[in-house]
């Protein structure tokens, strides 16, 4: 997938428009970080998501008065 990559990038920045050229800079400065990604495929999504979830509970109950009942809550939406 790199070198179609490469390719595109040769494209945006040939193409004339400020802002192409501009996205192809960009994606050229990022190659190392592009390539990371796609080898490795690992990511923190999973607690991402429990953590987004915390803050809804906690944003719905508007504080909760006792931590107990905070922890059951959270161990009740996200198992």
């Amino acid at each position: 997938m790199i070198p179609s990559l490469m390719s595109i990038i040769e494209q945006l920045k040939g193409s004339g428009f400020e802002n192409l050229v501009a996205l192809g800079k960009t994606l050229e400065d990022c190659i190392e970080e592009i390539g990371g990604m796609w080898r490795d495929t690992r990511n923190n999504g999973i607690t991402e998501g429990f953590h987004n979830k915390m803050k809804m509970i906690v944003s719905r109950a508007y504080g909760f008065r006792n931590f107990e009942n905070y922890r059951l809550r959270v161990r009740a939406l996200c198992a």
